[in-house]
């Protein structure tokens, strides 16, 4: 008798997605993931930037500014968007 081997699919979560906290159960369709998926993807892009041209102190003040403006970005459009 064969035994049967049960796979476990795991999606593999990007720097961005992670930093904006992407929840996957919500709709696709929703202008809120919307902007979470975009502002993933610049994340993404600056990170990806910022360890190709190597660290320095002055490089890495920027780099942590420019995350926690995509981040407050994010934050205040969906704020805007789901404003009652």
């Amino acid at each position: 008798m064969e035994e049967q081997v049960a796979f476990k699919e795991t999606k593999i979560v990007s720097f961005g997605e992670v930093l904006m906290e992407i929840d996957f159960d919500i709709s696709e369709d929703s202008s809120e993931y919307k902007v979470k998926k975009l502002m993933a993807e610049a994340a993404n892009v600056l990170r990806e930037e910022y360890m190709l041209a190597g660290g320095n102190p002055v490089r890495s003040i920027l780099f942590e500014h420019a995350l926690g403006e995509i981040v407050n970005a994010q934050m205040s459009i969906n704020k805007v968007i789901t404003l009652k």
